[in-house]
């Protein structure tokens, strides 16, 4: 839709540096409109603010949702990416019911904006603006009203910002200020009437200036049920230590979102707070796992409750100095609920769930799947890609899903067809396979999860557009370089060197790719592509073969970083590399492989019988590995293997990829084989030692299937529950077992 089909004649609106030219327009501006009603009987919002925005009618919050709107590609911006043209921009509106925050007659509209990817200095699209429609209909009949030049615009606190780490208020920059405020509102979110008089009705705005006409979006105007940021959880903070100055706290597990502090500190003096994720051996904040983030408050000496309001922390520690204390520490995340359920009798196996888990849904924010909640915040389409399979396994992720990848399909350059290592694109580094193969991957998985042949119709042209890329940058066809100037990366975050080649890496993805639009292709009628599909494959198979495959032991690349595995998944090599791969891990007892390699080589081992050591593997002792992680106190998975060669963040969702797996093979509900959206379904649990208890469920379309078995010696007992009109059966021990509704129970011998 465009602009005037939704905001009808509503102006964008910013503000002005003052007449001399020598102060800056306000980074963060609070817009004010007013509009007289009679008694209302519906009403409804329409509103933006760039960047993120926060709304007030009469004072009152509007919503709970927060960093708003979601991100996308908002406009086309001159040369960004270089010498590339996206494919897509868009910008989603939200909409709100406003009907009980009208009153009789005089009612005002204030929107505080400013910050998030819109106005980030690394990547600007433009300067902070907003735009709004109020319609409806009152006793008097329909009434409507818009952003206009009639609209005042104000400084507000919000002074200093950087948007992945930092964010400032001055609380003195407002005079006579009231404050009224309560830790949690009504659904557990920022409190719907938690304001400061700027945004209240009967604030004086007669001295501030008219807002000025700013220039409108070139872009595709929608409505999108993808879920917003909210506040998920309130966790209670531990006081670790204290000092005259400053004291430590404990957010008890790693998060995102921020504290929430009740300031005692007088008129002008500052508190600052600092995050980190770690702590050193002295008990203070680890510089570096802090990633400069800050949080700093100038009070007003009105001793209110504060929050940032135009980021969040990545974080588990933080330190406040200055006088204020805080009550609680609020998890914020897009609003994905967890459907899946898991739970053994093996700790460490508990632990790596969970910890995906917190750090998938961590990673969730203004409908992007980051690579990490504080250093960087992109939609990396790596690690989308590899994660998605998991998120989709364990949470409601479909509408989450479905705004991502029309994200991939507008980050695709219209003429060359290269897909950009984020989306939406911002400046990043990836590669042309992992990355890249997103635009295949995603919604492929998304099609066997949820059944939406529409999404595969829409993306498949630009899986087409994008083999034609990848055959432009091969040579010998190996996938060899990706867009000059940029990164060609195959595997990453190996422990040690890397040792897989890119090509290597790279050509494995295209081959999984073109094997993935094949599938794709019968599906949408376009069986025609698929002969062009078949030769690529096969050119690129002998490519892999020509240059990695040693004959005489049957290894790919020394079977090093999982490169057999790769191999193996592919169809090459013989009965030897399977064999290497399988003798090469159970001797070696833990991973080497990087963020692609440790997916591809578990997978693999399950898919082969060889779930004993696949498991083996996730379980090891270790310290390159997730015991590794765990005994090191961590609660999400961390970006690299503990004493690796590098050593960043501790909030990656990468390795925890793997977590699809305890779906898909230990608990064993799948997909049977021709099914999709879990319409038919097979439940086969992989049985290990090391196992003796496990029991878990997902929710599928057709309603929650839980699964649990016991063993008791030879014996092992299994309880089952489908739900009504669900298709399932049981295998197990290679025999066959019919399922019923309800509860189903099996007493099987080893």
């Amino acid at each position: 839709m465009k602009q005037q089909e939704i905001f009808k004649n509503a102006l964008w609106l910013g503000a002005a540096a003052d007449r001399e030219g020598d102060k800056q327009a306000p980074l963060f501006p609070v817009l004010r409109g007013h509009f007289s009603v009679k008694q209302v009987q519906k009403a409804t919002l329409y509103v933006l603010g760039l960047g993120f925005f926060h709304c007030y009618i009469n004072g009152r919050r509007v919503g709970d949702d927060l960093f708003l709107p979601l991100s996308t590609d908002y406009e086309a911006r001159k040369n960004f990416p270089p010498q590339e043209t996206l494919t897509g921009h868009r910008i989603y509106v939200p909409a709100y019911d406003i009907t009980s925050l009208l009153t009789e007659g005089e009612n005002v509209i204030a929107i505080h904006f400013g910050g998030g990817w819109y106005t980030f200095p690394d990547a600007k699209f433009g300067e902070p603006k907003a735009i709004w429609r109020i319609f409806g209909e009152s006793t008097e009949g329909a009434f409507e009203f818009v952003s206009s030049e009639m609209d005042r615009i104000g400084d507000s606190f919000v002074k200093e910002y950087y948007f992945p780490c930092q964010e400032t208020h001055d609380y003195t920059a407002l005079t006579d200020v009231l404050f009224q405020t309560s830790l949690t509102g009504p659904s557990g979110g920022i409190p719907l009437e938690t304001s400061d008089l700027i945004f209240r009705k009967n604030f004086n705005d007669g001295n501030w200036p008219h807002a000025v006409p700013a220039p409108p979006l070139h872009t595709d105007y929608l409505f999108s049920d993808c879920p917003a940021d909210r506040v998920c959880e309130t966790l209670t903070p531990v006081l670790l230590h204290r000092t005259e100055a400053s004291a430590t706290y404990d957010a008890t597990r790693n998060i995102s979102g921020y504290p929430v502090l009740a300031l005692s500190a007088r008129k002008g003096e500052p508190v600052e707070v600092l995050f980190s994720e770690e702590l050193t051996p002295d008990g203070s904040l680890d510089e570096r796992h802090s990633y400069q983030q800050r949080f700093l408050i100038v009070s007003d000496g009105t001793g209110r409750l504060v929050r940032p309001l135009f980021t969040w922390f990545g974080f588990r520690y933080f330190t406040v100095t200055g006088a204020a204390v805080p009550v609680g520490v609020e998890v914020v995340h897009s609003q994905v609920t967890q459907t899946s359920h898991f739970k053994s009798d093996n700790g460490l196996l508990n632990w790596i769930h969970d910890a995906y888990v917190n750090t998938q849904l961590t990673n969730m924010h203004a409908g992007i799947p980051s690579d990490c909640p504080h250093i960087e915040r992109r939609g990396y389409t790596g690690d989308g890609q590899l994660t998605c399979h998991a998120a989709m396994n364990i949470l409601d992720a479909r509408r989450f899903y479905q705004k991502w990848i029309q994200d991939i399909l507008d980050c695709q350059d219209i003429n060359s067809g290269h897909i950009q290592y984020t989306a939406p694109y911002t400046r990043c580094g990836g590669g042309p396979g992992g990355w890249g193969c997103a635009i295949v991957e995603v919604p492929y998985q998304y099609y066997m999860h949820y059944g939406d042949v529409e999404i595969l119709k829409a993306a498949y042209p630009g899986m087409c557009r994008y083999f034609d890329y990848l055959e432009d940058h091969s040579y010998g066809k190996l996938v060899t370089r990706d867009k000059e100037g940029e990164w060609c990366l195959g595997d990453w975050c190996t422990p040690t060197s890397i040792a897989l080649p890119a090509p290597f890496v790279n050509n494995y993805f295209y081959i999984k790719s073109l094997s993935r639009t094949i599938e794709i292709a019968k599906i949408i009628d376009r069986e025609a592509d698929i002969p062009l599909f078949t030769r690529r494959i096969q050119e690129r198979r002998e490519a892999l073969i020509a240059c990695y495959y040693n004959s005489w032991d049957g290894n790919f690349i020394g079977n090093l970083q999982g490169a057999n595995a790769f191999a193996v998944d592919l169809g090459l090599g013989d009965e030897r590399t399977y064999q290497n791969l399988v003798a090469y891990y159970r001797k070696l007892g833990h991973f080497d492989t990087g963020i692609f390699g440790t997916d591809v080589l578990t997978r693999v081992l399950f898919e082969h019988g060889d779930g004993q050591t696949a498991v083996n593997l996730l379980l090891s002792k270790d310290i390159i590995s997730y015991d590794g992680m765990r005994r090191s106190g961590a609660t999400t998975i961390w970006e690299y293997w503990p004493c690796s060669l590098r050593d960043r963040s501790r909030n990656h969702p990468m390795f925890g990829a793997i977590a699809a797996y305890l779906y898909d093979y230990l608990l064993g509900i799948r997909n049977k084989e021709g099914s999709v959206a879990y319409r038919d379904i097979v439940i086969a649990p992989v049985l290990v030692e090391g196992i003796n208890r496990l029991e878990g469920d997902r929710l599928l379309p057709g309603g929650t299937v839980s699964t649990a078995y016991e063993k008791e010696g030879s014996l092992v007992s299994f309880h089952i529950t489908i739900p009504e009109g669900q298709k399932a059966e049981f295998v197990c021990q290679d025999r066959v077992y019919p399922l019923v509704a309800g509860e189903n129970q099996f007493r099987i011998c080893l």
